[in-house]
């Protein structure tokens, strides 16, 4: 069996307040409470550098670029728009589809699809269901953090396959892209 070399997970990107400011901004400039804010729409553009660097290397020799993208769709119950709207901007740099089949709620749908699509895959998500995706590719439920804190948006969960060992490999690789972005993991 051939098993993706490599998972990468984000969260989606900044998302509005509960109430009042910053407000969420769809792709035409109109407020939206299910797009992300103007800070969230900053990252989205810094993370298709990140994955997909214009110039040099990428800035972890734990990330790599992507070929398959996955991100949760818009249906009744998982009605943000910020997992897609968070890697657009690398989609349309490397010119791929967002795979967008797996809803919220369906976690291991979206993780059986990444660890099936042969290549390098990033999924954009919601914070609280990322681990159980994480869950779903590791095998069990230790080997992974299982809360993402409701305040970072700045990691990348990866997992590399193990051909040795026949299992994913599991690490955290902070973004450093916008100002506040902190350097360290989650525990």
């Amino acid at each position: 069996m051939t098993h993706t070399v490599k998972i990468m997970i984000v969260r989606h990107a900044e998302k509005p307040a509960a109430s009042g400011n910053p407000q969420g901004v769809n792709p035409d400039g109109e407020q939206d409470s299910e797009s992300l804010i103007v800070a969230g729409w900053q990252r989205a553009g810094a993370l298709a550098v990140l994955f997909a660097p214009s110039h040099g290397a990428l800035q972890s020799p734990a990330l790599a670029t992507p070929g398959f993208l996955f991100a949760s769709g818009v249906a009744k119950h998982s009605d943000s728009e910020r997992p897609q709207e968070t890697i657009t901007p690398v989609a349309a740099k490397l010119g791929l589809t967002i795979n967008t089949q797996a809803l919220k709620g369906q976690e291991g749908q979206v993780a059986a699809l990444a660890m099936a699509c042969g290549g390098v895959a990033l999924i954009a998500w919601e914070h609280q269901n990322i681990p159980l995706i994480a869950n779903a590719i590791m095998g069990d439920e230790t080997s992974v953090p299982q809360t993402w804190p409701g305040d970072r948006f700045d990691l990348v969960w990866v997992f590399d396959w193990d051909h040795a060992n026949k299992r994913y490999v599991f690490s955290q690789v902070p973004q450093q892209l916008l100002a506040g972005d902190l350097p360290s993991v989650i525990d």
